[in-house]
């Protein structure tokens, strides 16, 4: 029994929460080869569901697509991104309502981590043939998912609290006194300005993994913080 495993109680609370309680925490995947692949989360993004325009179930709308976003609160999400990309998902309390998780730390199987993303990437073959950092093999949501082995196939509706594949757990060997970046979602300005703009993206500052940083948002808590 793993006791460090994230159970159902952490994720059945609102989106907003579990968005910036998962950040510093492990996702762990189990291959079937029995690899296992451990990284930090250190950006989510959160999907609010109902009002939310950049929602995938905005307004209630409800499809065989985004079902997991309405299924118990842990469960995995995984989309398909411009026709080729995954992104991974956990749905929390809200019906509707999901935290995409944006950007990972590499902690452990990090050499497995660069033959699947050279082997997943869609890239030209000079590109994929080019040793990447370890600071952007997850740097991005498609990124991680290649990283990961994270797909539809072999993820979607996964319940994290229960299967032995893939879940989120603690590190005891982590301290969480990071600060906590809030800024804009990214790649939604089709969704209006409003929505564009709103704070429901979330970073650990001063992490090199992050996808994309807000300088102007982290002088702010730099300040704030003395």
């Amino acid at each position: 029994m793993n006791s460090f495993k994230l159970d159902r109680q952490f994720f059945d609370v609102p989106c907003y929460n579990l968005a910036n309680f998962l950040l510093g925490k492990l996702i762990v995947r189990s291959l079937d080869d029995g690899v296992v692949l451990k990284s930090r989360i250190v950006e989510t993004e959160c999907y609010l569901g109902g009002e939310d325009k950049a929602s995938h179930s905005y307004q209630g709308r409800k499809t065989p697509g985004n079902e997991p976003m309405f299924m118990q609160p842990g469960t995995a999400y995984v989309y398909i991104t411009y026709g080729m990309y995954y992104c991974f998902n956990i749905s929390s309390s809200e019906p509707g309502a999901a935290v995409l998780l944006r950007a990972l730390e590499p902690v452990e199987g990090i050499s497995r981590m660069k033959e699947l993303r050279s082997m997943k990437s869609k890239k030209r073959k000079t590109e994929q043939n080019t040793e990447l950092k370890e600071s952007e093999l997850c740097n991005g949501p498609s990124k991680l998912c290649m990283s990961m082995n994270i797909e539809k196939d072999n993820c979607n509706k996964l319940d994290l609290c229960e299967n032995h594949s893939l879940w989120i757990e603690m590190d005891p060997n982590f301290k969480e006194d990071f600060k906590t970046v809030v800024t804009s979602r990214i790649g939604i300005d089709s969704a209006g300005e409003e929505w564009a703009k709103k704070p429901l993206r979330f970073y650990i500052l001063g992490n090199c993994n992050v996808s994309r940083r807000d300088r102007k948002s982290e002088n702010v808590l730099n300040s704030d913080n003395g």
